[in-house]
């Protein structure tokens, strides 16, 4: 699968628990990439669902640049840091 066949099906609303990809090269280039991504992932979960954002770890810890955001934009939702994963990036739960 391509990595726009990637994006075409993320595009998609999801009904299910789900992961969101944000370990392209756009995302290593800029934190606000991965930012708006990630709300638009969340605006996509269905309701008592949750999305794992997965961030590019070229960026660090999301807590210093994405937390905030949730915090602001998402203060209904619940999230919690998952762990690491194999390639690196950072995988933050968020409960919708």
């Amino acid at each position: 699968m391509s990595s726009d066949d990637t994006r075409n099906t993320e595009a998609e609303q999801h009904d299910t628990s789900w992961s969101a990809n944000l370990e392209h090269p756009e995302h290593a280039e800029s934190r606000e990439r991965i930012v708006s991504d990630a709300i638009d992932a969340i605006e996509r979960t269905a309701t008592g669902r949750h999305v794992n954002l997965v961030t590019h770890e070229a960026h660090g810890h999301p807590s210093s640049y994405l937390y905030p955001v949730l915090e602001d934009e998402c203060e209904s939702l619940d999230w919690e840091f998952v762990d690491r994963c194999g390639c690196g990036g950072y995988v933050t739960r968020v409960y919708v």
